[in-house]
C-alpha cells in the first residue's frame, strides 16, 4: 500500500503487523469495559470474544490493554482490504469536510453515480444495468425481492438449505436456520419456500444431481409460475462456505430463465474481491439476473446495494426505492477507494495469494487431524469442517466443541478466528487481502496447537 496520503492518517493506525500478547485475553481495561457494556448494552447484542478493540491496520487488531491479534474475520468479511486503508480513510476524511449528507433521492450527488457505474462495470455480465444503494446486506436482500416481485407480478421467494440472508422480518423467514437469528421474534414474512442445496461433503451429488433435486422440489412445493425469484449464495456464508457442485448454479439458472423467475446472487459476503475475483459468480459460470453487495463494498462504512438488469431494476416506479442514508456521500467515497485499491493494488491476486498460502497448510492440518473431514472455498474465503473423532471420517457426524475449543484457544493467543455452519462445526477463515504469508502461517501455528491440545 502508498504511502502517499499518510498525514492524513492518524499515526496509530500505523500498527506493526504481527501477533502481540502481552497480557492475560481479556485484559483488565477490556474486563472494565465489559461491566460497563453490560449494564447498559441489549444482552441480545451478544459478541464472541470480550475484548475491546481500540484501532487496527491492515490484518491487526489492537485492543485497549495493548494486545495484537491477527484478524482472520475481517469484522465477518467487511474489511476485506485491510483495517483502516490508507486510501479509504483519506477518502472518507475528505468527504466529511465537503458532504456528510445530502439524501440522493432529494438532492443526488456524484458519489453515488459512480459507485454505480463500477458496480455495473464489475458485476457479471455485459448487458445494461442499473443499481439502487442502501445501507446493509439484509436491507439490500429485502430490495432485492422487492424489485423481484415489482418485476415478475409475483409473490413467492425460494432460497436454499444451510442459507442465511439477515435479520430483518423477511430475511429471518428465508434463513435455514432460526437459533439464533430468529428465535421468538416472529410471525415472519409469508410466501418463502426452502429447498435443498448442494453440499458436497454431505450429499455426495454431482451438480446435475443436486439441481434435479432442488428443481424437482420447488416445481412440486412452490409451482414454478408463482415464483417471483430464487435468491442463492453462491458460496454459503453462515452456513459453512459450501461450494456447490460443478454444475449446480447453472442449471438453477436455467431453469429460473426458462420459467420466468429472476435469479438473485447474494454476494454480501463473497463478493467484492473476497476470492480472487470480483464477485465469486464468476467462478461458477453464473450471469445473475440481480447482484446483491454490501459487507467489503465500502472499507468499514455502511453500504449495500442491488445492481442488475435494467428493465428487472427499472420495474419499480419513482419513489418506490431509496431510503434516509442509503449511499450516504461518505461511505460512497470510501466505495470508489476501494474499487480503485482493488485495481491499483491488484488485490484479485492477492486473494489467490492467500488460498495459495493458507489452503495447502488447512489440508496438511487435514491430513494429522482426523477431526477434520472437509477444507473447502475460494480464494481468501476457506474454510474447515470438523467431524467427531475415528469414526468421524466415515459419519461426518459434527464436533461443534472442536470448534469452540479451537476458537477459544486460538483468541487467548492472539488469534481472532470465526466459527460457521448449521451446526457450528465449521471454522471460517475471512481475513483482509492486506494479510501477509507470514501472518498467515502464524495463525496456522496457533490453530495447530490448538488441535494438539484437544
Amino acid at each position: 500500500m502508498t504511502d502517499t496520503l499518510a498525514p492524513s492518517i492518524p499515526a496509530f493506525t500505523k500498527v506493526a503487523q504481527e501477533r502481540r500478547v502481552v497480557t492475560a485475553i481479556p485484559g483488565p481495561k477490556s474486563n472494565a469495559l465489559h461491566e460497563r457494556r453490560n449494564a447498559v448494552v441489549a444482552s441480545g447484542a451478544a459478541s464472541g470474544f470480550p475484548i475491546y478493540v481500540d484501532h487496527a491496520h491492515g490484518g491487526i487488531l489492537v485492543d485497549v490493554d495493548g494486545n495484537q491479534f491477527i484478524d482472520l474475520g475481517s469484522g465477518i468479511g467487511v474489511t476485506t482490504i485491510g483495517h483502516t486503508d490508507d486510501g479509504v480513510v483519506a477518502a472518507a476524511s475528505r468527504q466529511l469536510g465537503e458532504l456528510t449528507h445530502g439524501l440522493f433521492t432529494i438532492t443526488p450527488y456524484e458519489g453515488y453515480v459512480r459507485v454505480a457505474e463500477l458496480l455495473a462495470q464489475h458485476t457479471p455480465g455485459d448487458f445494461a444495468k442499473k443499481t439502487v444503494l442502501v445501507n446493509s446486506g439484509a436491507e439490500a436482500v429485502e430490495n432485492g425481492v422487492k424489485i423481484a416481485r415489482k418485476y415478475t407480478g409475483r409473490r413467492a421467494v425460494a432460497v436454499l438449505d444451510h442459507a442465511f440472508h439477515g435479520r430483518t422480518n423477511l430475511t429471518m423467514a428465508m434463513n435455514y436456520k432460526s437459533m439464533p437469528y430468529g428465535l421468538g421474534f416472529g410471525p415472519f414474512a409469508g410466501d418463502i419456500h426452502h429447498a435443498p442445496s448442494s453440499y458436497p461433503y454431505h450429499d455426495g451429488l454431482s451438480g446435475a444431481e443436486a439441481a434435479e433435486r432442488t428443481i424437482a422440489f420447488l416445481e412440486k412445493t412452490a409451482g414454478a409460475s408463482d415464483l417471483a425469484c430464487l435468491v442463492v449464495e453462491p458460496i454459503q456464508g453462515e452456513g459453512g462456505f459450501m461450494v456447490p457442485a460443478e454444475g449446480y448454479l447453472p442449471a438453477l439458472q436455467r431453469w429460473c430463465t426458462d420459467n420466468g423467475i429472476v435469479f438473485i446472487a447474494d454476494e454480501i459476503q463473497a463478493g467484492m474481491a473476497r476470492t480472487g475475483k470480483y464477485f465469486s459468480s464468476e467462478h461458477l459460470g453464473l450471469v445473475p439476473d440481480l447482484v446483491l453487495s454490501a459487507k467489503g463494498i465500502a472499507g468499514g462504512l455502511p453500504l449495500a446495494a442491488v445492481t442488475g438488469r435494467a428493465e428487472i431494476m427499472d420495474a419499480s416506479h419513482p419513489g418506490g426505492l431509496g431510503g434516509t442514508f442509503g449511499g450516504n456521500p461518505v461511505s460512497t467515497a470510501a466505495a470508489i477507494a476501494v474499487f480503485e485499491s482493488i485495481e491499483t493494488n491488484d488485490l484479485l491476486a492477492e486473494a489467490v495469494r492467500i488460498e495459495n498460502t493458507l489452503k495447502p497448510e488447512l489440508l496438511r492440518l487435514q491430513s494429522k487431524f482426523d477431526i477434520i473431514g472437509d477444507v473447502r472455498g475460494i480464494g481468501a474465503m476457506l474454510a474447515m469442517e470438523f467431524v467427531q473423532p475415528g469414526t468421524g471420517a466415515t459419519t461426518k457426524e459434527a464436533n461443534s466443541a472442536a470448534v469452540s475449543a479451537i476458537s477459544t484457544y486460538a483468541f487467548e493467543h492472539g488469534v481472532i478466528l470465526l466459527t460457521a455452519g448449521t451446526y457450528g462445526n465449521v471454522i471460517r477463515f475471512l481475513p483482509s487481502l492486506a494479510v501477509s504469508d507470514e501472518l498467515l502461517l502464524d495463525a496456522v501455528s496457533v490453530i495447530e496447537d490448538a488441535l494438539a491440545s484437544l
